[in-house]
């Protein structure tokens, strides 16, 4: 992964900018500062932005709406700089759209593996091997997983619709459903998706899990109150139905 992303840095607090974007800088970023949401809309209208980190405690227009707007209009990775006691707001910011979240104060060395983590997600489009076809397994080539009208494509990281259209999807929403598309038909526990789908580090946050897959079944569920694909196992967890019927 190229260390020289762009990453966009908003915060009121200047102090905290300044040493987010000198340490980031000395790891090979560019990195440019935004004190408020208008100057993050003018950077992100002007150039091209990897990943945006972004505080949730703003003044005037907060964080949630700014992840809002920027997952409307951006592909651009989101990083949530949450206070301790914010696991409320960081549940939302993850229904927002974002793609992880840091505790303020944090430890700089955490700040970057996270970052590169989510960029090496977000960035990924490696060639994936073909998804093995076999009992249980739904339909696979060249690297695609088909089910119901949509098409899962392992190699370019995204969700598309039988017509062609892209389906938004984050890197972490793209994780989860590439783990749920890979072992179809079987109970998994949130433990095992865990594991299979959270790639952060140490203290994964569990109700993220649920929070990825009631935004994901918003995008491909019929009707994501009755949901035919991702089926909740009651005391068991999640399973992916490979071949809903319609």
């Amino acid at each position: 992964m190229s260390e020289e992303a762009h990453i966009l840095v908003v915060d009121d607090e200047a102090e905290i900018r300044e040493m987010f974007a000198e340490y980031l800088r000395r790891h090979g970023f560019r990195v440019s500062e935004a004190g408020s949401g208008e100057i993050m809309r003018r950077v992100i209208d002007s150039v091209p932005v990897d990943l945006v980190l972004l505080d949730l405690r703003m003044p005037g227009e907060d964080g949630l709406s700014l992840a809002r707007a920027l997952r409307a209009s951006t592909d651009a990775g989101i990083i949530m700089v949450t206070a301790v006691d914010e696991a409320v707001d960081r549940v939302i910011g993850l229904e927002m759209g974002a793609d992880d979240y840091i505790g303020k104060p944090c430890d700089l060395r955490e700040l970057l593996a996270r970052i590169k983590s989510v960029l090496r997600r977000r960035r990924a489009a490696r060639p994936a091997a073909t998804v093995p076809a076999g009992p249980g397994k739904g339909t696979a080539d060249g690297g695609r997983v088909r089910f119901g009208t949509f098409v899962l494509d392992l190699g370019m990281r995204r969700l598309l619709r039988r017509d062609g259209t892209v389906v938004p999807l984050t890197a972490m929403e793209f994780d989860l459903l590439h783990a749920f598309a890979t072992h179809p038909n079987r109970v998994l526990t949130r433990d095992q998706l865990l594991d299979l789908a959270h790639k952060r580090g140490p203290e994964p946050f569990d109700r993220s899990i649920d929070v990825r897959v009631t935004r994901i079944r918003r995008k491909i569920e019929v009707d994501p109150a009755k949901p035919q694909v991702i089926k909740t196992v009651r005391n068991g967890g999640y399973m992916f139905v490979s071949n809903p019927e319609a």
